[in-house]
């Protein structure tokens, strides 16, 4: 299995919404339910991050070009 790190924000959100698909069938296995939802967790932790980052450097650049308006 790829670590999170190693995978884009688009592949981390297909393979997200590929474990929500498998644990919402009727076949989904009980046995694997477990590691399912570690690794739902890890790509969930991942995501955010990616996110809380990509604002904050986002918040940074526009504050560089239009510095009175900083929240």
């Amino acid at each position: 299995m790829i670590d999170v790190k190693d995978l884009t924000y688009s592949q981390a959100v297909g393979e997200l919404e590929g474990i929500l698909r498998k644990m919402q069938s009727d076949d989904c296995d009980i046995d694997s339910l477990a590691a399912m939802t570690r690794r739902a967790a890890e790509l969930l932790a991942e995501c955010r991050s990616r996110l809380t980052a990509t604002d904050e450097e986002l918040r940074a650049i526009l504050a560089t070009v239009n510095p009175q308006q900083q929240q």
